[in-house]
């Protein structure tokens, strides 16, 4: 059997299945946008929609990266400050046209299919991206918040490189190789995610792999000349009962029923935006995080936590469940002060979420509990 897979294929595929889910979404509204709960709930295969909105930062903080001048000081305080404001402002207002969203979302379908075949591939591209450098198992983790298939299989791999050591990123995929083929049970069966582009898409794990090439043509030998065969013996004509009937030729299958036209997406995605979260409450860089904790304090928890922190917590600490992570920050916000907030986090959160070594996490939300109810 062939196991070799096409990258044509996927790209094919990843092209179709954008421009059918579109049509769905977009058909009826040409004009309309989506904004960022309709981007991270688009499509029910969780992987594709974190590989959009992955794709989605890393194109916002190159934007970002170009607003440098030689006149003007952009490490003073103040400019970063106003920076991280401005960033904070413009993530609230995604709006994303059919022209712009369907290439990144055929691209994460795309991806998402390469990574199921070959997770090395996810490891190289998502968390090791070629002008990447020596990178830490710390560095290596803040790429996990956008993985979801195969998320366990480089959690273990990640927590069994040493702690604070730059790895080469040739060694790093290298290891991470070696670390397949020791641990092939951590892996997800392909089989589930094919079926879930299926119900989406007509598609099978065949439909990825190569043609397999035609057989070579054999040269033929001449054959010398045989010497004359003996007359043959006259065949006995049988008796008309005993001749075998015509082979009957079976009908052609009648055509299978139309299939039927599947939901509207833009249906289910109005029913679940009310009430969901803007991007802005899941996406930031890391250095607006990062500055973002250095600023003064805020009157709210739901302020003082940045999108990129927000993301990070609703994922890491709620399982992904944005309704939850609002309720636990709504309720912190009206508790008195630090301790009663921080009594709540340890005692009642940590338990009913199950949190185990989520301590880097959990450390970062008892700070910014710290900077709220600080003098």
């Amino acid at each position: 059997m062939n196991t070799k897979y096409s990258h044509a294929q996927r790209e094919q595929y990843g092209r179709l299945l954008a421009a059918r889910l579109c049509d769905q979404h977009f058909g009826a509204r040409p004009t309309a946008t989506l904004d960022g709960p309709a981007v991270l709930s688009f499509t029910p295969i969780r992987q594709v929609n974190l590989f959009v909105v992955q794709e989605l930062l890393s194109k916002w903080t190159a934007e970002m990266a170009q607003l440098r001048s030689t006149y003007f000081d952009f490490e003073d305080a103040d400019v970063r400050q106003a920076l991280t404001q401005f960033m904070n402002v413009l993530s609230r207002r995604i709006r994303l046209s059919r022209p712009a969203y369907e290439p990144l979302l055929a691209q994460a379908v795309t991806d998402t299919l390469a990574g199921a075949l070959n997770p090395a591939d996810t490891l190289a591209t998502k968390l090791l991206p070629a002008e990447a450098g020596p990178r830490t198992p710390e560095q290596l983790r803040e790429g996990l918040r956008y993985l979801h298939f195969n998320k366990a299989l480089f959690e273990h791999f990640i927590n069994a490189l040493p702690a604070g050591q730059e790895q080469p990123r040739d060694y790093l995929i290298s290891h991470f190789r070696q670390h397949l083929e020791n641990n092939p049970g951590q892996l997800e069966p392909l089989t589930a995610l094919v079926a879930q582009f299926n119900e989406l898409l007509p598609l099978t794990e065949e439909e990825l792999r190569e043609a397999s090439p035609p057989p070579a043509a054999v040269p033929v030998q001449p054959t010398p000349a045989a010497p004359a065969a003996p007359t043959p013996a006259p065949v006995p004509v049988l008796p008309a009962a005993e001749v075998a009937p015509n082979p009957v030729v079976p009908t052609p299958a009648a055509p299978a029923a139309e299939e039927q036209a599947p939901v509207p997406l833009h249906a289910k995605l109005k029913a679940e935006r009310a009430g969901s979260p803007s991007l802005s409450e899941t996406l930031r860089p890391e250095r607006a995080a990062t500055l973002a904790d250095k600023a003064p304090n805020v009157e709210s928890l739901r302020e003082a936590i940045s999108i990129n922190q927000r993301f990070s917590f609703i994922n890491e600490l709620f399982g992904g469940e944005n309704m939850r992570y609002h309720a636990a920050i709504q309720h912190l916000d009206s508790l008195p002060n630090a301790d009663t907030a921080k009594r709540y986090v340890t005692d009642n959160l940590a338990t009913e979420q199950q949190w185990v070594r989520k301590d880097e996490h959990v450390n970062k939300l008892l700070r910014l509990i710290d900077r709220k109810f600080s003098a």
